[in-house]
């Protein structure tokens, strides 16, 4: 388990839209870019492998910003394909406060970040006591129905807890900032909560902006 102590003040980040990981939870990306392709080879050089992944804006002026809260994983799987790409697994660790960009010459972004108010992060396994199962697992088979996807739902219904909410918040197919909303969540029962509500609003056929204003 790492500490504030452990964790460095400056990382790399993957700005990557629609991408959520959340701390305790494993993220597979697959690399091609050039620039992230250089970002993973300068990871695996550091004693700690830590990389952030944050969601992207659009700003008013039409630049592309990041976002406050992002989450840190450690890499933790490595392979590279025969034409030079490389896929990769991230163990989430940390949230972490982008302080502020760091300016450099580096191809890639990176950010002095704070892990200040998210000790829960690097704690145990987060529990849900008022989590009912049986009427949340009924609620999400109407809405993968709906979108068309399936799911293992013996594991599901077998899942501890944080791993049921977490592993279905990064892979329902919602919009950024309904996946900002997920991450931002203080605690897994206020995180149930939010994907409950993101559920309930699609099944409804709200749109998303509605949720979060």
């Amino acid at each position: 388990m790492m500490t504030g102590v452990d964790l460095p003040e400056t990382i790399p980040v993957f700005p990557l839209p629609g991408a959520l990981l959340l701390p305790r939870a494993r993220l597979p990306l697959h690399i091609f870019e050039p620039r992230y392709l250089a970002l993973i080879e300068d990871v695996m050089k550091t004693p700690h492998r830590l990389m952030g992944m944050i969601q992207p804006y659009e700003s008013a002026a039409g630049d592309t910003r990041l976002h406050a809260i992002g989450c840190a994983g450690r890499l933790t799987a490595f392979s590279e394909t025969e034409d030079g790409r490389y896929m990769v697994t991230l163990s989430g660790i940390s949230r972490f406060r982008v302080r502020h960009e760091v300016e450099g010459f580096m191809p890639y972004r990176r950010c002095e970040v704070s892990w200040d108010g998210f000790d829960r992060d690097r704690g145990a396994v987060e529990t849900d006591p008022g989590l009912q199962r049986e009427s949340f697992l009924a609620l999400l088979a109407k809405f993968f129905e709906e979108h068309g996807l399936s799911t293992d739902w013996e594991s599901l219904e077998e899942a501890e807890d944080e791993l049921l909410i977490n592993s279905l918040s990064m892979l329902c197919p919602f919009e950024s900032e309904e996946r900002q909303a997920l991450l931002e969540a203080p605690t897994l029962v206020e995180r149930r909560e939010t994907l409950t509500t993101l559920i309930e609003f699609a099944l409804r056929g709200g749109s998303g902006d509605e949720v979060m204003q």
